[in-house]
């Protein structure tokens, strides 16, 4: 017997259906997303809490004429399995696969690229207004929640969208959730909102009592904006002139769906408040949605489970664990994080000192300038935030922070390449744009243990440092107990090339920002190069490089960010301040946005695994790099 969900391979035939066959289309698709992410890992409370959402959209407007923009960006695999998608969902998240969020390029149903949050209703008020210039009858809907709704460019959206002639819907998914536990006044406002049980209960009894007399029922309609106000102070979202509808329930098909084809008929910015639950229908993925936000593979049957062998600690567990033991060590110490609890490792220190511990929400401007004012006062603040996330914060990282040389920490997690999240989360671009900031330094660990300590380096200084590290565990080295700092903006010689005497000026030199100092320690056994471990993009330790570069023939820089402005960049600008020549090769990821998938592939693809290191090096600088070649013995 073919399901329903077979029969719709876009929302066409979707509309086709009798509204009496939606429940169990929507009983059918959350099944399919629970049994597809379970084979692939990704995104899967918030997705089981759109479903009836989705469906609902889909069937009332004309997609993809009226446009969808959904924000956060990972709520779509309903979206992708109604839009014709449903038979590649086994490759999401995967190389040359669909992407966890929508993608332009993918699909005409995605009409916006949103995987960052908060974008939704500036790009859905764009729509309109383009619409209407265009002279064009069309409407575009911003779907905004998990949080979303608490950063600034929301409300300059809403700001402007107020006063737009448009038609603009704006649909809160208010889930009670954003990634970790809701924070935050506006969190306390939809609550409040959501208990004014004495408002809803009058309205509901009284539209009952005069829905047979249409006269007085009209009369009572034009009453209730009134009576509202003498319940429930008006709405926020009406201040800023929305016609404001809800709260409804978003798993009720028979209240999504009245109500979507009456706001059809509005003229003007309309706001519904949908009311819905993170990890619907999945008992486990209800109880526990943070668990089940972003799984790997499991089996939907069982569960998530622990791994059976102790996993290497990863750089977020590192930081973690250094941000409570230099808590207990210096009181001033503080830790902000703008929504990142679980992904960015302070679960144990808000445990621990919860009175230092800050969530600011989904507002990564606002938590720059939060450290900088908490620093401007004597504390010692440590932001965590990802890499893809400080670009965020940009303005104020500079004007906020740096300028006025103030002392906070960056933990920068996900640097580099990210995988399975794609373009949009790669922390590609955080040494570009960090080390042009005078005031700024940024430290690249090669390790989890060079992590620990290069953080205790970061908190000791006395103005802005990032520390950047990247997703997952390290090469496994052991990590030391106490708090030793390493030097400020040194160095290290990691390897030294083998065989010519100490006066001879031969080889090749690879110098080295962060991880990838391990695959290029493979590559240089091969290669018979000497290994810089530089630790510092930003300062360099130009004492260090220039020795190493007195003596080689040539120099090979490799970090995992963009080559463009990158470490390697740095090195170029400090031998030509110091009038050196030398060829040097710089490595590191391209002028190009990376797609999703699996990290180690994906860094093998662009070169920057051992095999592809070596490969390189061997293209730009064959005779000098030919096997077992003599090079430098030692440098002093």
């Amino acid at each position: 017997m073919t399901s329903l969900l077979e029969t719709i391979n876009d929302p066409a035939d979707l509309r086709r259906l009798p509204r009496t066959q939606l429940r169990a289309l929507a009983d059918e698709l959350r099944a399919y997303v629970l049994d597809s992410v379970s084979k692939t890992g990704g995104h899967l409370s918030s997705n089981l809490g759109t479903v009836e959402l989705t469906v609902a959209l889909h069937y009332v407007f004309n997609t993809p004429y009226d446009r969808l923009v959904w924000d956060v960006g990972h709520q779509t695999y309903p979206h992708k399995i109604l839009t014709g998608r449903r038979e590649r969902m086994g490759s999401l998240r995967q190389l040359g696969g669909l992407s966890g969020f929508p993608q332009r390029a993918e699909s005409e149903y995605d009409t916006f690229g949103t995987a960052h949050s908060s974008t939704s209703i500036s790009a859905a008020l764009g729509m309109a207004l383009a619409a209407k210039q265009k002279g064009e009858d069309r409407h575009a809907v911003a779907i905004i929640g998990d949080g979303a709704m608490s950063a600034g460019m929301a409300f300059e959206a809403l700001n402007n969208a107020g006063v737009a002639e448009g038609n603009l819907l704006v649909i809160l998914n208010d889930n009670d959730m954003s990634i970790s536990p809701p924070v935050g006044a506006l969190n306390r406002y939809l609550a409040q909102l959501m208990s004014g049980h004495f408002y809803d209960a009058a309205k509901n009894v009284g539209k009952q009592v005069l829905r047979a007399a249409p006269p007085l029922f009209e009369l009572a309609k034009r009453l209730e904006q009134h009576a509202k106000g003498m319940v429930l102070p008006a709405t926020l979202f009406e201040q800023f002139g929305f016609n404001y509808i809800g709260p409804i329930d978003g798993h009720d098909l028979d209240a999504l769906i009245p109500t979507l084809e009456n706001i059809k008929h509005l003229k003007g910015p309309q706001f519904l408040h949908v009311v819905t639950k993170k990890g619907q229908g999945y008992k486990l993925a209800e109880a526990d949605p943070v668990a089940y936000h972003g799984p790997g593979k499991f089996d939907p049957a069982i569960g998530l489970q622990k791994p059976s062998t102790p996993a290497r600690q990863t750089f977020t567990q590192v930081f973690g664990q250094w941000l409570c033991d230099m808590a207990e060590k210096d009181p001033r110490l503080v830790g902000i994080t703008p929504a990142m609890r679980e992904g960015s490792g302070l679960v144990e220190f808000e445990k621990r000192y919860p009175g230092r511990y800050y969530d600011v929400g989904i507002a990564e401007q606002h938590s720059v300038t939060f450290a900088a004012g908490l620093a401007s006062e004597g504390l010692k603040p440590v932001l965590a935030i990802y890499s893809t996330f400080l670009q965020r914060g940009y303005d104020q990282l500079i004007h906020d922070v740096a300028i006025q040389n103030l002392p906070v920490v960056f933990a920068l997690d996900r640097a580099g390449i990210v995988g399975a999240d794609g373009a949009t989360h790669a922390g590609a671009y955080d040494i570009a744009f960090l080390r042009c900031i005078p005031n700024m330094s940024v430290a690249c660990p090669a390790d989890e243990n060079e992590c620990r300590q290069l953080l205790t380096s970061a908190f000791e200084q006395d103005h802005p440092v990032a520390v950047r590290y990247p997703r997952g565990a390290g090469a496994g080295v052991a990590i030391e107990a106490g708090l030793r700092a390493l030097p400020f903006g040194k160095g290290e010689i990691r390897r030294v090339a083998t065989g010519h005497p100490a006066d001879a000026c031969k080889g090749i030199a690879i110098v080295v920002f962060g991880t990838l100092l391990y695959p290029a320690l493979q590559a240089a056994e091969k290669l018979n190069a000497t290994v810089v471990n530089m630790r510092w993009a930003k300062p360099l330790d130009t004492r260090l490089l220039l020795q190493v570069a007195a003596g080689h023939e040539a120099l090979v820089t490799l970090e995992d960010g963009a080559i463009m402005g990158g470490a390697g960049s740095a090195v170029t600008e400090a031998l030509n301040a110091a009038g050196v020549t030398k060829p040097v090769l710089q490595l590191g990821l391209p002028d190009k946005f990376i797609e999703h998938g699996d990290p180690v592939r994906l860094m093998a693809l662009q070169g920057l695994d051992a095999a592809g290191i070596e490969k390189s090096i061997t293209n730009r600088f064959s005779a000098l790099v030919m096997t077992g070649r003599p090079a430098l013995k030692s440098v002093a």
